[in-house]
């Protein structure tokens, strides 16, 4: 599995990429606004653009402003060097805490940050996947999305996680099964693949998994 980190970002940091693309963010994507941490006009915007966030300028139910503002406080948190530094140019009403938070949700994979955008997870749930590391973050995601985990849910997952407890088992307590997924198939194909599964006396779950490694081991993503 492909991992991201704030060090080895496919896309520049503040670029719009997600917020950007039609196909998630519908005529919204005309909104997105980018930010150059090696600009300085940009990172002046930048750290405007987080101290209207920090006084709840945008609405909760707004994903695509909140990500937004997380590209701004990445964004600055380069540009300036620090998070410390970055709160104070942001101004007095802007915390570390607060610039570290949402920074860190901007650092979250591509494929989480689409799904903020779309509304799928909500920035106050990514904010508490963005707490963890490497897979994790994306089995506390999808756990989020397949099992309708709320924001404390989650957040108690992430903090078990974070004090030693293994995320599969976390996730469990919250009545939720890694690895389970909903599929709606062609009636054609899934009268075959039950077929297919039953002669073989196997799991129709194992099917789709040999189907799909074949498929991610010869299809570039």
């Amino acid at each position: 599995m492909t991992e991201e980190s704030p060090a080895d970002r496919r896309s520049p940091v503040g670029e719009p990429v997600v917020r950007s693309d039609p196909a998630v963010t519908g005529d919204r994507a005309a909104e997105a606004v980018g930010f150059d941490p090696d600009d300085p006009d940009s990172v002046a915007e930048a750290a405007e653009t987080v101290a209207r966030f920090a006084a709840g300028d945008v609405g909760d139910d707004d994903h695509v402003l909140m990500l937004r503002g997380a590209a701004a406080c990445a964004a600055l948190v380069r540009g300036v060097g620090s998070y410390k530094s970055a709160a104070e140019r942001a101004g007095d009403d802007v915390s570390v805490a607060f610039i570290r938070k949402w920074a860190r949700v901007h650092d979250l994979p591509q494929a989480i940050r689409r799904q903020v955008a779309s509304g799928q997870i909500a920035p106050s749930t990514a904010k508490h996947v963005a707490r963890l590391g490497g897979t994790n973050r994306y089995l506390l995601a999808w756990a989020a999305i397949d099992g309708d985990l709320t924001v404390r849910e989650v957040r108690a997952i992430a903090s078990a996680v974070n004090d030693g407890s293994d995320v599969a088992t976390a996730v469990a307590e919250a009545g939720v099964e890694l690895g389970h997924v909903g599929l709606t198939l062609p009636r054609d194909t899934y009268v075959e693949l039950r077929r297919r599964a039953s002669n073989q006396t196997t799991a129709p779950g194992d099917i789709v998994a040999d189907a799909l490694a074949d498929y991610f081991a010869s299809t570039p993503e």
